[in-house]
């Protein structure tokens, strides 16, 4: 008779399944996603994404709340904030362009990439 191992364990503070928690959902990855691309005040959020007002208010109080983001005070108007990524926040970067590369190659449309990632020194296709 074959022994089976029992695998419970694999569970138990699985990395994977907390990192999804917080940044699974499509409005996260892809308010990070603008983070990267140096977005940073609400209302460019809103445009960009055209993401519904308490969507938006939601997950960036959640990403502020986990440490990825931080909200800090415009340096011309104090009372208005903007969303900057923290050096956890920035970690995801990797995360977010292999995600990116994957849909690139298996969920491409006819025109290739639409975006595509250049060294900021050199000008090559990272």
């Amino acid at each position: 008779m074959a022994t089976t191992h029992d695998l419970r364990h694999r569970f138990d503070g699985e990395s994977v399944g907390r990192a999804l928690a917080l940044v699974g959902e499509r409005w996260t990855l892809l308010i990070l996603r603008e983070a990267f691309f140096g977005v940073r005040r609400y209302g460019q959020f809103v445009r960009n994404l055209n993401i519904p007002r308490p969507t938006l208010s939601s997950r960036l109080r959640t990403l502020v709340d986990a440490g990825l983001l931080v909200r800090v005070p415009y340096a011309h108007d104090p009372d208005r904030h903007e969303y900057r990524l923290t050096d956890a926040g920035r970690g995801l970067f990797p995360a977010i362009v292999v995600l990116m590369r994957w849909g690139d190659e298996h969920l491409g449309g006819p025109d290739g990439p639409p975006i595509v990632l250049r060294h900021n020194l050199c000008g090559e296709i990272a």
